[in-house]
């Protein structure tokens, strides 16, 4: 198996409404979903510009991932999202090459999807996501 392409890419922000008034106003994205992911601690906002996807992510408090992530680097990209066709499969196949996992087995993130993330130290300091819509 296989990554089948980037799904999103995610950025940390402070705060929401202004950023995507500015994507919307600069760069004519429209805003395709918008969700508080509680156990991620984030309240997310899927835009699309072109057929491409963002994710700009606000953490729900300073002590959430997201909200370290902006503690410690500020706001910018946070992660790449790699759509798979089945999450649990890939993490294990990636594990087993030595991979360092985030997440040993997929939860549910944004408009209701399977995701897990790998650990930059394994892919050269960027967060990886795996993302499916399989069970």
């Amino acid at each position: 198996m296989a990554a089948k392409g980037i799904h999103h890419v995610g950025v940390a922000v402070p705060e929401l409404d202004e950023l995507v008034r500015t994507w919307e106003t600069l760069l004519g994205a429209t805003v395709e979903h918008r969700e508080t992911v509680e156990d991620q601690g984030v309240e997310a906002v899927s835009i699309r510009v072109g057929t491409s996807r963002i994710e700009l992510l606000r953490p729900l408090g300073p002590d959430t991932p997201v909200g370290k992530f902006l503690a410690k680097r500020g706001p910018g990209m946070h992660h790449v999202a790699f759509e798979v066709d089945d999450v649990a499969a890939e993490l294990a196949r990636v594990a087993a090459q030595g991979a360092t996992l985030i997440d040993t087995a997929p939860r549910v993130g944004l408009f209701g999807m399977q995701v897990a993330f790998i650990h930059p130290d394994t892919t050269g300091g960027v967060l990886a996501e795996f993302v499916s819509h399989g069970e």
